[in-house]
């Protein structure tokens, strides 16, 4: 049950807030730290069906600076691969408990802090030479179940991205391009599966003046705030909800 409380909305409000800010200025590989925070307040699925039209909101809101400057044929590869992994993650929330999907998005969360610290210490480079396309398929298929089961897509999408060393701007467009459709499509699914809900709408609504102010933070805060302080404050809040949530689905 949503309760559309004050109480929701300091931590609801703040948290889309962040996540806008990701999207609009720091890649957006980060932006699920607000449904992990959500997952704390609310079931998990309830949380993801928040996020997701937001999310939404949040891609038609950076696209057009991207327009038509993607990678086509990476994007759709990736996107063909996720395919199979969304189908993945749909079948699995209809199986699973709330407490493994806790669990799940909890590990995802670490998994996410561990490998941007890995990145960081040179413990993990990109590839010498491009991934071939089953690769990038794989990777899409990744990308595809996380993106489903916690909207943390961006690591399998990135490792690909990575080895084909695109430009800067290259690289951001297809991975908003690739993040607009993946989230296209998990719609229909989420809406089967009873993740939207009246209170859900209503959450969305309140919630979309935050998720815009987010975006138009993060083009603000990309050129006056270090990317380095932003990810370690990411990066905290990730480690602490993903125990939180892990704590809370094995207890």
């Amino acid at each position: 049950m949503l309760e559309l409380t004050w109480s929701f909305f300091a931590v609801a409000g703040p948290a889309v807030v962040f996540a806008g800010m990701s999207k609009g200025g720091f890649g957006g590989g980060a932006g699920f730290v607000a449904s992990l925070i959500l997952a704390l307040l609310v079931a998990p699925g309830l949380a993801l069906g928040i996020m997701l039209p937001l999310l939404m909101l949040m891609d038609l809101a950076t696209m057009r600076a991207y327009w038509r400057k993607w990678n086509s044929g990476a994007a759709l590869l990736l996107i063909l691969g996720a395919l199979p992994g969304l189908a993945l993650g749909g079948w699995l929330y209809r199986v699973a408990s709330p407490d493994l999907f806790k669990l799940l998005i909890g590990v995802i969360a670490l998994a996410f802090v561990a490998w941007q610290g890995a990145r960081k210490y040179g413990l993990v480079r990109p590839a010498a030479r491009p991934m071939p396309a089953w690769g990038g398929a794989i990777a899409g298929a990744f990308a595809g179940f996380t993106s489903f089961v916690s909207h943390a897509g961006g690591p399998p999408v990135a490792i690909y991205l990575l080895s084909r060393r695109l430009p800067k701007t290259e690289f951001q467009a297809t991975t908003v391009l690739v993040f607009w459709i993946i989230n296209i499509v998990k719609f229909p699914p989420y809406l089967y599966l009873g993740l939207f809900t009246a209170e859900t709408a209503k959450a969305n609504l309140l919630l979309a003046p935050f998720a815009l102010l987010g975006v138009w933070l993060g083009v603000v805060a990309h050129r006056r705030v270090p990317e380095r302080l932003f990810f370690a404050i990411t990066y905290v809040l990730l480690t602490l909800t993903g125990t939180k949530l892990i704590w809370d689905a094995l207890s």
